[in-house]
């Protein structure tokens, strides 16, 4: 974990350089690839030296070329009986594969098996039974012929973790280098955090590099399973990418593919609640980036769509939407919190889409979307102590937030939030003026990921999943449950379970809203309030990226509680109150 963030930190202080500078002009997208040496050697099938020998020499950093040395190899032999095998961990996530350098000893016709893992337990799984090890959406457990004196590269997935076993009865492979080939976009860290409290900086680091690695060609869920663009689960990862990188190309582009795939009245991802989000996060983006060009081509879709959520209204003004009607895993069982959150986001949304009218000029669908709204508000359904539709329905105005707060989101502490409805709770608490309240329930939810081995944030986690468990980068031990195969519901059970997943982010871009206290007033930041909430923090400091440059901030709190702040705003943005 120390080495990983150190990385991360490394390119945020490379980015400051270029503060100032319109990022959206000044960079491209290209993609890098890193080649990363194992950092520990987790387990082998044999300590004698007989079957596996050398296999230290694949922690040092090679250089990717086959050469007639027969220096530094590792040597593996199958034979009478016995397998060579081995499990290598590269301590941090990476999204990418492997890469064999071969020795000249390798024999002729060898083969071996990879299977990749984003825990350790994972990557020593076989494919199904009840752990659930699958090869859903990228491959991760595969056979492959290596070449003599030569180089492959092999695997495109999400892992931390690889397994290597040598194939046959009598065989023998001598390896010169073995690394993982990490890929991700070559962007800097324009935003940055810090704090009194370093687990709140870890979570912070984490939840960018956890995003990072899921911009690629589009802006995926997760980088070993779920690599499609959901435009509900987009809204987390487009608020981190604001606080963190600024514009970048992979969101309009991502959001034109979910409009570009469906033709309406379909629903986004077959999801109504997805088409909502849409419009969230168009708004969202706006805000941020102030694009209005980009804008004005969504404006023949965004008002077909606007027509079409109005039209799913009773004569009850409640929602009535079809399709999938979804907000999270979790709460998908609880069909009157489903339809609270529903009403709470059609709320939301046509709020939105209202704003977006006024400044595409579109009087008429603004009145449509404000008479739509006040007509909802006039049905408020029950929560039925769900802390998603709470969150949501405070977001909307539909419930008082401190009543959302302390009612529901509040109950139990982090028992029933979820990474990705986890967010909005947390934004139900801002609004309650409950800062620390949120502040604990981060360290305590995804400060916990972190205390068990994670490098990025999951697709879902249960706090009660951590009796009696292992960390996910040990091997289980006799009478402790695995963590990541023992756990997870619904879609993701057992292994197949993403441990690298987009929309877990959400503290990241939480702790640069409120405890930097960065919000922008106009759009692309013309105008920005700053307003911080530093909780039980003595300090807080960092950077956010706007289309003018780069905001600096540093907020200290003084013996008697007043916050004194040194602020440093880029020409072209204007503080408010």
């Amino acid at each position: 974990m120390k080495k990983f963030l150190q990385v991360i930190i490394l390119a945020v202080l490379s980015s400051y350089q270029l503060m100032g500078q319109n990022n959206a002009d000044v960079y491209k997208d290209e993609f890098k690839t890193d080649y990363i040496a194992p950092v520990r050697i987790m387990w082998k099938t044999d300590d004698s030296g007989k079957y596996i020998n050398g296999i230290e020499n694949l922690l040092k950093q090679g250089n990717r070329q086959a050469d007639l040395s027969g220096n530094n190899l590792c040597y593996m032999k199958n034979e009478a009986g016995n397998k060579a095998s081995f499990l290598l961990d590269f301590g941090k996530e990476i999204q990418g594969g492997i890469v064999i350098v071969t020795g000249q000893r390798t024999s002729k016709d060898i083969k071996i098996r990879i299977r990749l893992g984003e825990s350790a337990g994972e990557a020593m799984a076989e494919l199904g039974g009840k752990r659930n090890a699958t090869n859903d959406h990228s491959l991760r457990d595969f056979e492959i012929a290596l070449p003599w004196l030569g180089k492959i590269e092999i695997g495109n997935s999400g892992f931390r973790f690889a397994r290597i076993d040598l194939l046959g009865s009598s065989s023998e492979l001598s390896l010169k280098e073995l690394s993982a080939k990490s890929v991700y976009r070559n962007i800097p860290y324009l935003g940055s955090f810090k704090c009194s409290d370093e687990m709140l900086n870890k979570i912070w680091l984490t939840g960018a590099y956890t995003v990072h690695l899921n911009m690629q060609e589009y802006l995926w869920d997760g980088i070993k399973r779920d690599r499609l663009v959901w435009a509900g689960d987009m809204n987390p990862e487009i608020m981190t990418i604001n606080s963190v990188f600024g514009y970048n190309e992979v969101v309009p582009k991502s959001l034109d593919l979910c409009r570009d795939i469906t033709k309406l009245p379909q629903w986004m991802n077959g999801i109504s609640s997805y088409s909502l989000w849409w419009i969230i996060n168009h708004y969202n983006w706006f805000m941020y980036n102030g694009n209005l060009e980009y804008l004005e081509g969504q404006k023949e879709y965004l008002t077909r769509l606007i027509e079409q959520i109005i039209s799913k209204i009773n004569d009850k003004n409640s929602e009535v939407l079809d399709g999938g009607r979804f907000l999270d895993w979790p709460s998908s069982g609880n069909e009157k919190a489903i339809h609270a959150g529903l009403q709470a986001l059609m709320v939301t949304a046509l709020k939105d889409a209202s704003e977006l009218c006024r400044y595409l000029d579109l009087p008429e669908y603004r009145i449509k979307c404000g008479y739509a709204v006040e007509r909802l508000k006039k049905n408020v359904p029950e929560v039925n102590s769900s802390k998603q539709a709470a969150a949501l329905m405070a977001i909307a105005g539909l419930m008082p937030a401190d009543k959302a707060d302390k009612d529901v989101i509040a109950a139990g502490g982090t028992k029933n939030f979820s990474t990705f409805y986890g967010y909005y709770m947390l934004e139900a608490e801002a609004l309650a003026g409950n800062y620390k309240g949120a502040i604990d329930n981060i360290k305590e939810f995804w400060g916990a990921m972190l205390n068990y081995g994670a490098t990025t944030f999951w697709e879902d986690f249960n706090m009660e999943w951590l009796n009696n468990a292992a960390p996910i980068d040990e091997l289980v031990p006799a009478g402790k449950k695995d963590l990541h195969g023992d756990c997870g519901a619904y879609c993701y059970i057992g292994y197949r379970h993403s441990l690298c997943h987009g929309w877990a982010s959400g503290p990241t871009a939480w702790l640069s809203k409120y405890v930097l206290g960065i919000i922008p007033v106009e759009p692309g930041f013309k105008k920005v309030k700053i307003e911080p909430h530093l909780g039980a923090l003595s300090f807080a400091e960092g950077t956010f990226p706007t289309p003018y440059g780069v905001i600096k901030v540093t907020h200290t709190k003084q013996r008697n509680g007043k916050i004194v702040s040194e602020i440093v705003l880029p020409k072209g943005v204007e503080r408010v109150n």
